[in-house]
């Protein structure tokens, strides 16, 4: 463990975990406004240049690095328990360096969150988004997808609802200690309270309910752990052995190798849940961002991106002779 990481970790564990243990019922609203408040005061690099866009009525972000793949894109689904967090205030540290590292546009989906919007809001656009991406000419093989704890239970909920959808899969998944299991059956919620110093895990099964409502929340959808990787695309996961998602993820990397999925499973030690997202503090995050580009460069394989604007298209053939 980094000087940085031990630093981290002691600061968690003496000012954060007795916050977040708080006996007091979870305020969605009130978490989300204190949160977005802290982190919306982070400014974006100047070499990175950001766009908003409305995709199928959903608000996103094109993050685009120097030099950026024209033809590539790593779709990304932000974490905060589906209650908080936007991609320009908690996840703007994390998004600029994962597209320096992966070398192509980051396509960072702002979904609606619970509990105002319990699932499928989120799942439905999820799949909004990808499709977006299909229609402005990506080709599946060229988009990585991708998401931390929350979002990277979101991750692998889309992989399932696309392909009932029938619709291409993206080239490879990413997986930042994801939240898989909505029921919380995991040991380690248990075995990991005392070192986990960012999410309560006695508080899981509370803003779980929150998100899946009245559903059932053993649908793979929702609870990516109960459903079938058969055909699911090469997967990476990233987790630490002391957080309480510590067995969302090692038996999500079982299922998705028994499934005969090509899948890396990569525990890290002593660290805290989503540290990618500390990484201007962290080593161990720069490294594992740099890890999580090289996996995504070598599985995207792009196609020259079709042209989705008829009119632009138009602009680039020959003028007929008069």
């Amino acid at each position: 463990m980094s000087f940085g990481a031990f630093m981290v970790r002691g600061f968690m564990r003496a000012f954060l975990r007795p916050q977040i243990h708080k006996d007091a019922e979870i305020d969605p609203v009130v978490l989300r406004n204190q949160i977005d408040k802290q982190s919306g005061r982070m400014k974006w690099p100047d070499f990175i240049e950001v766009e908003e866009v409305t995709a199928n009525g959903v608000r996103c972000l094109w993050i685009t690095p120097p030099d950026a793949h024209p033809d590539k894109v790593f779709y990304y689904l932000h974490g905060g328990g589906y209650i908080f967090g936007h991609p320009d205030t908690t996840h703007k540290d994390l998004l600029w360096r994962l597209a320096v590292a992966c070398g192509c546009k980051v396509f960072a989906l702002d979904y609606r969150l619970a509990p105002e919007h319990p699932f499928p809001a989120a799942i439905e656009d999820s799949v909004a988004g990808y499709r977006y991406l299909l229609d402005q000419g990506y080709d599946a093989g060229a988009i990585g997808i991708g998401g931390d704890s929350a979002g990277g239970g979101l991750t692998f909920g889309t992989l399932f609802q696309l392909k009932d959808e029938h619709l291409p899969l993206p080239a490879c998944a990413v997986g930042l200690s994801p939240w898989t299991d909505l029921l919380g059956t995991g040991e380690t919620l248990r075995t990991n309270l005392n070192t986990d110093y960012m999410i309560p895990g006695e508080k899981i099964a509370e803003t779980a309910k929150m998100y899946y409502g009245d559903v059932d929340p053993m649908t793979p959808q929702a609870s990516p752990l109960y459903g079938d990787y058969t055909g699911m695309p090469p997967t990476l996961i990233q987790c630490s052995k002391t957080e309480v998602l510590y067995d969302d993820s090692r038996r999500l990397a079982a299922k998705i190798d028994a499934a005969g999925v090509p899948v890396v499973l990569d525990p890290y030690d002593k660290l805290p849940h989503v540290w990618q997202a500390l990484a201007r503090f962290i080593p161990e995050g720069r490294e594992a961002i740099h890890e999580i580009g090289l996996f995504v460069r070598g599985h995207q394989r792009a196609k020259p991106r079709a042209i989705a604007d008829q009119n632009a298209a138009a602009k680039l053939l020959p003028q007929a002779a008069e």
